[in-house]
C-alpha cells in the first residue's frame, strides 16, 4: 500500500513538474524556472537520488530550460524530445503551442468585397414615402 502511494504521489509530482515546464516555457520568467527546479529537487528527492548523487530531473530541467529560451546548438531537439514524452494529449498541445512563438502565425483570411456592400443585398428597394 505504502508502494502503490509512494507512486501516485511521484505521477502527481511529475504532472506538477511538466505544467511547471509549460509555465515557464510561456512566461520565460527566472521566478518560474526556480519553481521547476524546485518540483524537479523534490521529484529527485522522491526517487532516493543522494543529494550529491545523480540528480536526473535537476539535469534534465537545466537543459530543458536552457533549450526552451533558444540558448542551446540542440535546443528544437531537447525540446520536441520532451514533447513526444508528454502523455496527456492537452498538456502536449498546449507546451507546442508555447514553443511555437517564433512561428508566424496563420493569416486570417478576409472577405474580397466590402462588408458595407453586402449588408443590404437580398431587401427589397425601400420606395419613398411622401407626406
Amino acid at each position: 500500500m505504502r508502494r502503490d502511494g509512494a507512486t501516485e504521489t511521484q505521477g502527481k509530482l511529475l504532472c506538477a513538474w511538466q505544467l511547471a515546464v509549460l509555465r515557464f516555457a510561456v512566461t520565460l520568467d527566472n521566478a518560474e524556472r526556480m519553481h521547476v527546479l524546485a518540483v524537479a529537487g523534490e521529484l529527485d528527492r522522491l526517487s532516493g537520488a543522494a543529494e550529491g548523487a545523480f540528480q536526473f530531473f535537476r539535469r534534465t530541467t537545466a537543459e530543458l530550460c536552457h533549450a526552451i529560451t533558444g540558448n542551446d546548438a540542440h535546443a528544437e531537439s531537447i525540446v520536441r524530445r520532451f514533447e513526444r514524452q508528454i502523455d496527456n494529449p492537452r498538456l502536449r498541445r498546449a507546451f507546442e503551442a508555447a514553443i511555437a512563438r517564433d512561428q508566424t502565425p496563420p493569416k486570417i483570411v478576409t472577405s474580397r468585397t466590402r462588408p458595407s456592400e453586402d449588408l443590404w443585398r437580398g431587401l427589397a428597394p425601400r420606395r419613398a414615402t411622401g407626406t
